[in-house]
């Protein structure tokens, strides 16, 4: 079998994870702006409004990519004596990095809340009151909704605290299914909770961001902590690359159904700035699902020097969830 792909050296590790968020919150904030979207809102408003957004998805992202982690890492009595050692030096990082990253999103939430309070009212940030952010945060979906993903976030950091003191207290699926519940609520409380098929609509933007969660966050995670170490990439890669093909699938199928429900005609693609995103996405994603046949297509021959693309694959993915942001808050 051919050796994989060295993984990223020891400071690409923290360069890399910057340099996908820098690019997930410049995608966000020019597809903003182009698209129209939060067009009625002046440019800090705008500007914080899609910083923020991204950088909830970024984390909740990352948190979700951590905890799924967790459970694709192999078992001790499944590896060789010395490959143990690495396998305990990767679930501590992340779990650190769960912490870190858990704490930044609890924050990242409650200073988007302000910011999209200041959308709504049309004012700037400074000049809100406490009465007019509670009544925003509790009297409107996407108000609770936000509400909802603080706790959420609370929860991780909570559960990734337990597991730095003792890992066995607390399953990492605990916390996973809370990120994935904080990384979900802000799409289903928002516009598609005022869809007019506002059921189906919830269901398929549910399944969507919970899937582009997975595949995103897992990519992200294996790249930076497990590239390095070939027995635990070996155990990982395969498992995770079915995961990824699962998940491909469901963010196209929903992502067509979600397009059609929000859309009024086929012209729409190409004359309003949710269609143009649509379009935008949509290209995203045919490149992902090429890149990710490749890597498939190299795993079934018992290749796996598939890291070379995943950087590649992760970029792009860091701006389609700068796209998705955008298009979260296009009309």
């Amino acid at each position: 079998m051919t050796p994989p792909t060295a993984g990223p050296r020891p400071a690409d590790r923290y360069l890399l994870p910057l340099s996908w968020a820098g690019l997930a919150v410049g995608a966000a904030i020019l597809a903003s702006i182009l698209s129209g979207a939060l067009a009625g809102a002046t440019l800090p408003v705008m500007i914080g409004t899609s910083v923020t957004r991204t950088g909830m998805d970024v984390a909740g992202v990352a948190c979700v990519g951590l905890t799924l982690l967790g459970t694709l890492l192999p078992q001790v009595r499944d590896l060789p004596g010395g490959a143990v050692r690495d396998l305990n030096r990767v679930r501590a990082t992340a779990d650190r990095w769960l912490v870190l990253l858990a704490g930044g999103w609890l924050v990242v939430v409650i200073v988007g809340v302000m910011f999209r309070v200041a959308s709504a009212f049309a004012r700037p940030v400074s000049e809100l009151n406490g009465t007019e952010v509670v009544a925003w945060a509790t009297e409107l979906a996407a108000g609770r909704g936000m509400v909802l993903t603080a706790g959420c976030a609370a929860v991780v950091l909570g559960c990734g605290v337990v597991r730095l003191y003792d890992r066995d207290r607390l399953e990492v699926r605990v916390p996973m299914v809370a990120a994935l519940l904080g990384l979900i609520t802000p799409s289903v409380t928002g516009h598609a909770g005022a869809a007019p098929d506002h059921q189906l609509a919830i269901i398929t933007v549910g399944v969507h961001v919970g899937a582009a969660g997975l595949w995103v966050g897992g990519l992200a995670a294996m790249l930076v902590l497990v590239a390095r170490h070939r027995p635990l990439l070996e155990a990982v890669l395969p498992r995770f690359s079915r995961l990824a093909g699962g998940c491909l699938l469901a963010i196209t199928l929903t992502g067509v159904v979600t397009a059609q429900l929000r859309l009024q005609s086929w012209t729409a693609l190409f004359t309003t700035g949710y269609g143009w995103l649509v379009l935008a996405k949509t290209g995203c994603l045919l490149l992902l699902a090429c890149l990710g046949a490749l890597a498939r297509r190299r795993l079934a021959t018992g290749r796996t020097p598939v890291l070379r693309w995943a950087a590649l694959e992760t970029a792009l993915m860091a701006a389609t969830l700068g796209l998705a942001a955008a298009l979260s808050q296009a009309g």
